[in-house]
């Protein structure tokens, strides 16, 4: 029988919750970083048969799995609630609904929306509110200079406005509404501050300015403007803060019960998901050739260092400079930002993203063809599937005599956008084609098909990072954190295709709820400022940030040649679908 380890009750230790896509996890971190325990609990995504683009969770769903998790992770581990110092939040970038009282309000079309109900959660990657982001990109608002010129409609005011649309005035009155972190840090305390990341970034509250009436008015939500009291969107008069400030008096009494946890414990203002990613991999050294770097990067040197959180989407991610010569520099045409105090206090920030990567390649995979036979295979082999379709371009590289597995596609193109585009095209009308299709639909074109895939989401992130550096920014280097880090073969393809190096994180699992338990030890320390803030992140000998693993650009001068002119017709694939878009068009309105 294995005792469990007992931890001292005079270390500080804080957990981190991240709510992704399909789950919640809560992981007990100590002040070095180091995971003590992990738990990680599914939740409900509810969808519609009849309509694509719905996606719906329930915040009483993920808060009974954040309740289980922490509990798990304290017996795991045996340490006293007293020990726990601070928690943060990180979470998707979702529209949570709740009446003043912070009961759940149904956001489902029908005759039930706007009634007390489980299914509050608009998620992310919802896109009913395709008419409504029509009326707000039209509008010309300042609030557009923000968000690359055009809002997404994966952002929060859009899917607003279809609920006001659809929801009865009486029922629409009593709602309030949160980006997904900030419910759970007003779940927790009780307290409705609301963190800069979540409302500048998805919420339309303008850096050094705040909330814009005009705007709401002209696209027919004045009765949020509340007479300048914002009650429906909170942020009003100053109440909203940056990564890891204190809210409120920390845990309420109820919320600490449910959690497992004492009261009044410290809990940081959240993060976005992609953001929390960034906090958790961006300060890290990295291991080369078995040996630790022994540079300690500075606070400045975060401006070159892009994180990338690749998970069922992809978010790009980089700080700008506090004191910029020109605010110009970060106004980057089709990508989000400049945010101002997302995370460190008076430093901005930029987010480009993919609205489907990992979903994508489960799509490209689970749709083809000789699906049944590579999951067979995968069973009989004990394999993951991805390791079984490696292998199979392993041996179709050998028969075919090339020394890589671009030179196996390199007659095939592939434009990823099934799911539109989020950057640096920022058009929600984009779709993905494949270019070079033959008839074959053997395991072998499933394999290619793959690979193309995962070269496709290299290439896209090129182009996100081009239109970055060429706006001002000047990267360097990625960081990578999420799902798809344990996918080796991308990891390469990123460095290759991009060519600067990739710093992998110490754990592609745990980066994201890191960067959430260093707001709960931001909370606790009470750090002031970016350089108390990046001393925690990065700083020895109590830096929470694990050492990554460099992985280089490796491509020979005759596969780089190769990806540049694969990423040439990526751009030419572009540019014929909006042709083609125009003519149709055209030819329709007769």
């Amino acid at each position: 029988m294995v005792l469990p380890v007992v931890m001292s009750c005079d270390t500080p230790y804080f957990i981190g919750i991240d709510i992704g896509t399909g789950s919640a996890r809560a992981s007990l971190v100590a002040r070095n970083g180091e995971i003590m325990a992990s738990s990680t609990k599914d939740t409900i995504t509810w969808r519609d048969k009849h309509d694509y683009r719905i996606f719906e969770q329930s915040t009483n769903d993920i808060w009974e799995q954040i309740c289980t998790a922490v509990k798990e992770i304290l017996k795991q581990s045996n340490i006293p609630a007293t020990a726990v110092k601070g928690l943060g939040f990180d979470a998707t970038c979702s529209l949570a609904v709740s009446d003043f009282d912070g009961n759940p309000i149904t956001v489902t079309k029908g005759s039930s929306i706007g009634t007390h109900g489980d299914r509050n959660v608009i998620l992310w990657a919802d896109h009913r509110a395709e008419k409504e982001t029509e009326l707000i990109n039209s509008t010309g608002s300042i609030v557009l200079n923000y968000v690359g010129g055009t809002m997404s409609l994966e952002m929060e005011v859009p899917k607003i406005l279809w609920l006001k649309k659809r929801m009865d005035p009486a029922l629409f009155a009593r709602c309030q509404f949160f980006d997904l972190p900030d419910f759970f840090t007003y779940k927790a305390t009780g307290d409705n501050t609301r963190s800069f990341c979540s409302v500048t970034c998805k919420c339309s509250y303008v850096p050094d300015k705040g909330w814009q009436p005009d705007f709401f008015e002209r696209i027919g939500l004045g009765e949020l403007v509340d007479g300048g009291n914002w009650k429906h969107m909170g942020a009003a008069r100053g109440q909203v803060q940056t990564a890891g400030s204190p809210v409120g008096r920390g845990l309420s009494k109820k919320a600490a019960e449910e959690l497992g946890l004492a009261e009044g414990t410290a809990v940081g203002s959240g993060l976005i998901d992609g953001y929390a990613g960034w906090m958790g991999t961006v300060a890290a050294r990295y291991m080369e050739n078995g040996q630790l770097s022994n540079v300690l990067p500075s606070l400045d040197e975060s401006r070159h260092r892009l994180a990338i959180v690749a998970g069922t989407s992809t978010g790009h991610i980089v700080q700008t400079s506090k004191l910029l010569q020109s605010r110009d520099s970060v106004f980057v045409k089709g990508v989000w930002g400049p945010y101002r105090d997302t995370a460190f206090p008076g430093w901005w920030m930029n987010e480009g993203g993919q609205s489907s990567t990992g979903q994508l390649i489960d799509f490209i995979i689970t749709t083809h063809t000789a699906y049944p036979e590579l999951k067979e295979r995968a069973k009989q082999e004990g394999k993951c599937m991805h390791i079984v379709l490696l292998d199979v371009l392993k041996k179709l590289r050998h028969e075919n005599n090339v020394d890589t597995y671009t030179e196996l596609t390199k007659d095939l193109h592939f434009y990823p956008d099934f799911h539109g585009n989020r950057s640096p095209i920022a058009d929600s009308r984009m779709r993905g084609s494949i270019v070079g299709l033959e008839l074959d639909a053997s395991i072998a074109d499933l394999a290619r098909k793959y690979y193309l895939t995962l070269e496709a989401i290299a290439l896209q992130t090129r182009h996100i990072i081009e239109a970055l550096n060429a706006a001002g920014h000047d990267i360097t280097s990625l960081y990578l954190s999420g799902g798809q880090v344990k996918n080796v073969v991308i990891m390469q393809l990123f460095a290759d295709t991009c060519g600067i190096p990739v710093i992998l994180p110490k754990s592609y699992s745990e980066a994201v709820v890191l960067g959430a338990a260093m707001l709960g030890r931001i909370a606790a320390e009470g750090a002031k400022d970016g350089e108390d803030m990046w001393k925690i992140m990065a700083r020895c000998p109590v830096e929470m940030t694990p050492a990554g693993t460099l992985v280089a650009p490796g491509a020979s001068s005759a596969v780089n040649k190769i990806l540049d002119a694969k990423y040439n017709i990526f751009l030419e694939m572009i540019d014929i679908q909006k042709r083609w878009r125009r003519q149709i068009e055209e030819a329709s309105s007769h």
